[in-house]
């Protein structure tokens, strides 16, 4: 794989060569603003985080969304960014943002390729949940996204993003860019 990522123009072109809908492009630039925000905020308050990554990854993220809008969206995109030689820190992005992650077990129900969906990076981390914090184009409090979420997938998956969501909020307290606590 490349080790050098896509200027923005160059990954909203490739949104836009495969077919995604202009609703689609605004969430991925609205999640790309809110993740590099918490990025700024993880790195001022110390820690190692690559913000071109994250906002890369973040616009990237719902690429598959050109080919499905199922939950298969997160390999169906992986595949796509693939094909753009891109880094595999980008893959892994697209692959593991969906939920608060999708364990081993999961991932064999739905059929898709052995390999690890959970967010394990800090920028893996900072897309997904910028992500729960974004409902179409605009901002929503993570109680919302729980409540979405609790009505449509078991308990495990809902505990994975309240974990997620506490987890960023211990990194990034209450900045401005944070939700409010559940």
């Amino acid at each position: 794989m490349s080790e050098k990522l896509p200027s923005r123009a160059q990954a909203m072109r490739m949104l836009r060569q495969n077919g995604c809908p202009n609703n689609v492009l605004r969430h991925c630039e609205a999640v790309a603003e809110l993740a590099v925000e918490i990025g700024e905020t993880c790195k001022q308050r110390g820690l190692n985080v690559d913000l071109d990554l994250i906002e890369i990854g973040a616009l990237l993220h719902d690429i598959g969304r050109s080919k499905t809008h199922s939950v298969h969206h997160a390999v169906v995109g992986a595949r796509i960014a693939k094909t753009y030689n891109l880094p595999d820190q980008v893959l892994s992005i697209i692959k593991r943002h969906v939920g608060g992650g999708i364990t081993g077990k999961e991932a064999r129900r739905l059929g898709w390729p052995k390999d690890s969906y959970i967010p394990q990076t800090l920028e893996e981390k900072i897309v997904s949940y910028a992500d729960k914090l974004i409902e179409g184009s605009r901002r929503v409090p993570i109680e919302r996204t729980m409540k979405n979420f609790a009505q449509e997938l078991p308990p495990s998956a809902v505990e994975r993003v309240r974990r997620l969501h506490e987890e960023m909020i211990t990194l990034i307290g209450d900045c401005q860019c944070a939700p409010r606590r559940c």
